[in-house]
């Protein structure tokens, strides 16, 4: 795509990666771009850089924005520890990962505000996504419950901590991010998104040397790697997603460097790391107990530690040694960020790499076979033959879901049995419909048994009572055993996944057969072309229903849910 004149906003602009990709992206003259950061500092900083660089550029071209989107807008300038220390905002926070998602969820998202803000069509995240969540150490929590629940504390305790351990979750906010980030994406607009992914390892194996603690390889590193291929899957599925952006994903596999090269403070957490004087005499006898934390500390000596150091960016400050030992050849070695800058810049232009890990999944993946469509109509036809011969219909048995479609299968087969003809149903008045549906299942004890035992209830004519079997798959279960029945909760579970009898159902499906028709009959008898499936042959002149071939109509149709790629 053209890149001029459009707005481009680059998570994680302040870090290595990130810089590397806006003074690359500039010479192709977008609109404006948008910087952002964790920290104001940090995102100030950047753009005071960068206007530094392009002098000739307006004041309001590059736009510093900062916080956490990985939380609510009211969070994004908070400390997460902080927020999982307060009970108020850790239940906030449990709910914003867990709960099903709504638009209050999507609309108070940092993500939302800032794509509804700036509206970009160019979207790059250069965000180490699997470090943000993974490095949330999953493992640690466990460990303080496990020892709360052998101590046995005050419940108060324990439910603090595993409240903290259900938001620190990897998966569930990996999932809630990648829904925000698609739906804020769709309601801004965007055209394409370049994820800079990771593999969690600089490229290495389950060998890799460089680990977090004693265990090799650490499970927090692997944690890590995880949370990285999960979001590459997700991106996968976006990438297949027919109102999505363009989606890409390069994945560099070595350490990235480098930023700055000086003489300095070295600091850990943002913070100098102070020198502390510990005399020989001071030494301990390796004896009895070994104490990790000591009571009484050292002092500092007021000294902070200095020293020339290589700046990684997001990866860290290393000494020589430790740099020289990372980037050896056999090691992780290392790639610069203008490299990926240049790769990012080609992929948005329309070029190939060779990097988008997006499109090497679409290649290397095994799509859909000649031989298992040619033995599609075979396995049909032996199921119809079958049907005949024992005489059943072969509808739906609630093992693939969701309830919808077993409650949209029985309602065609219903209306097939009863009235036949697609023709035949439009041409019905809805409520010689309805009643004939119900009194068809009145006769038939059989197939209403059969519908209420697989979890699918019956909803009358009338709309005031049901028919239902002892397990019942909508509403779901999901703590409470008692829901309050207004209209609008009928209307809702009718939708997702009951039989429903009423009348304005009727018209529902009426609606839906006359658009199946008139989609076909306007397509061209001479059209003999391969541009056409659905024609009037595919729905046997209206005379047959297939119940298969209306459902999956109505699941692209209505619920948007058509497959985009081969």
């Amino acid at each position: 795509m053209n890149i001029q004149n459009k707005t481009v906003l680059v998570l994680g602009g302040w870090g290595l990666v990130g810089n590397a990709v806006i003074r690359k992206i500039v010479p192709e003259k977008p609109k404006r771009i948008i910087v952002t950061s964790l920290k104001k500092e940090e995102a100030e900083d950047a753009v005071n850089k960068l206007q530094a660089e392009f002098p000739n550029k307006p004041n309001d071209y590059f736009v510093p924005w900062w916080g956490n989107i990985f939380v609510r807008y009211e969070f994004k300038d908070s400390d997460r520890l902080s927020l999982l220390e307060n009970s108020d905002t850790r239940k906030i926070l449990m709910q914003d990962t867990m709960e099903e998602l709504n638009e209050d969820i999507l609309q108070n998202s940092s993500i939302f505000k800032l794509m509804n803000e700036f509206k970009p069509e160019i979207v790059i995240d250069c965000i180490n996504t699997a470090t943000g969540i993974a490095y949330q150490d999953l493992y640690s929590t466990y460990r303080k419950i496990n020892k709360l629940i052998q101590k046995n504390p005050a419940k108060e305790e324990i439910i603090t901590e595993t409240e903290k351990l259900i938001c620190t979750l990897y998966v569930p906010q990996l999932i809630r991010h990648v829904q925000i980030m698609y739906n804020s994406m769709h309601h801004a607009n965007t055209e394409i998104y370049i994820k800079i992914g990771t593999s969690g390892t600089g490229g290495m194996g389950l060998n890799i040397p460089y680990t977090h603690s004693e265990e090799k390889p650490s499970r927090v590193l692997l944690s890590k790697s995880s949370v990285a291929g999960a979001h590459t899957l997700l991106l996968f599925l976006m990438g297949r997603t027919p109102d999505a952006p363009i989606t890409k994903e390069i994945k560099p596999t070595a350490a990235i460097a480098w930023k700055r090269i000086e003489f300095g403070e070295i600091k850990k957490g943002g913070k100098p790391i102070e020198l502390i004087n510990v005399p020989f005499e001071n030494a301990i006898n390796l004896e009895n107990k070994f104490q990790l934390k000591l009571e009484n500390k050292f002092l500092p000596t007021g000294e902070n530690l200095k020293c020339v150091f290589i700046d990684t960016g997001e990866n860290g400050t290393f000494s020589r040694g430790e740099f020289e030992a990372i980037t050896a050849q056999g090691q992780m070695e290392y790639v610069t960020p203008e490299e990926i800058a240049d790769d990012v810049i080609f992929e948005i232009k329309g070029g190939n790499t060779g990097h988008d890990i997006i499109n090497a999944l679409d290649n290397a993946t095994l799509e859909p076979t000649y031989r298992a469509g040619y033995l599609q109509h075979w396995a049909v036809d032996k199921l119809d033959e079958l049907e005949k011969i024992h005489n059943v219909n072969s509808v739906a048995f609630e093992l693939l879901g969701p309830p919808r479609l077993s409650k949209l299968l029985h309602e065609i087969n219903i209306l097939k049995n009863v009235f036949g003809s697609m023709k035949n149903i439009v041409n019905q008045k809805p409520e010689k419909l309805s009643e004939g549906c119900f009194e068809y299942l009145k006769k038939n004890e059989k197939l209403k048994n059969e519908i209420i035992s697989i979890g699918i209830p019956i909803l009358f004519p009338d709309g005031k009572k049901l028919l239902r079997g002892n397990e019942i798959k909508i509403p779901p279960f999901r703590g409470e055993n008692e829901l309050d029945i207004n209209e609008t909760s009928i209307n809702l579970w009718a939708n997702d996944g009951w039989v429903d009898l009423r009348v304005k159902n009727m018209i529902v499906w009426q609606q839906r057969l006359n658009a199946i028709i008139n989609e076909a009959e306007s397509i061209n008898p001479n059209d003999t072309s391969s541009m056409h499936v659905r024609t009037k042959k595919y729905w046997n002149n209206f005379e047959t229903i297939d119940i298969g071939k209306v459902v999956g109509w109505i699941f692209i149709k209505e619920e948007k849910g058509e497959r985009m790629k081969a």
